[in-house]
């Protein structure tokens, strides 16, 4: 969740859009409710991902840090590998000597 709440703030957004935002970035897999989406906020937030940039009493808009698009880099950078560990893996291009003796 916290990936798709950084990316989706990628533009600064207020709760109910980044609802959708999140909605849309993650092809519908992701559906947040108010509440979850407030405690996740918060916690991230509070760990510096992104800061509050505008309250005007109604409305609170949230933006990312650049702490936050150091840390989205590196689990974009880790998402990747994975990725390309499981095409390695599904194309059958794993070098049989190399995992012989990584089970040794």
């Amino acid at each position: 969740m916290q990936w798709h709440i950084t990316v989706a703030l990628m533009n600064p957004s207020d709760r109910y859009r980044l609802m959708n935002v999140i909605t849309e970035v993650s092809h519908g897999r992701v559906n947040m409710g108010p509440g979850t989406l407030y405690g996740v906020l918060v916690r991230i937030q509070k760990s510096g991902l992104i800061t509050l940039s505008e309250d005007d009493g109604r409305r609170k808009k949230y933006t990312i840090t650049n702490e936050g698009k150091e840390a989205l880099q590196s689990e974009y950078n880790r998402l990747a590998a994975l990725v390309n560990d499981g095409i390695i893996l599904k194309e059958g291009d794993v070098d049989e000597s190399s995992s012989k003796t990584e089970t040794e």
